[in-house]
């Protein structure tokens, strides 16, 4: 299992009650929400690479896409 950096978020009490339903409803601790947000955003942004089957990282075929040299 991969090794995991612990940090201390402080951010204001009402953003952490709402994670906290929103990882109820979808039966995660809220560290666990907090990661997947995170994971999706920073993926979405194409700043995070998709893991494959074979434990290497690829690109997300967005960034794949917007790094190619436009040929227009």
């Amino acid at each position: 299992m991969a090794t995991r950096k612990p940090f201390l978020l402080r951010t204001d009490p009402e953003v952490i009650a709402a994670l906290q339903r929103w990882a109820a409803d979808e039966l995660r601790s809220v560290n666990g929400q907090i990661d997947f947000l995170l994971r999706r955003a920073l993926r979405d942004a194409g700043r995070l690479h998709r893991r494959d089957p074979g434990g290497g990282d690829t690109p997300s075929p967005d960034s794949i896409e917007r790094d190619a040299p436009d040929t227009r």
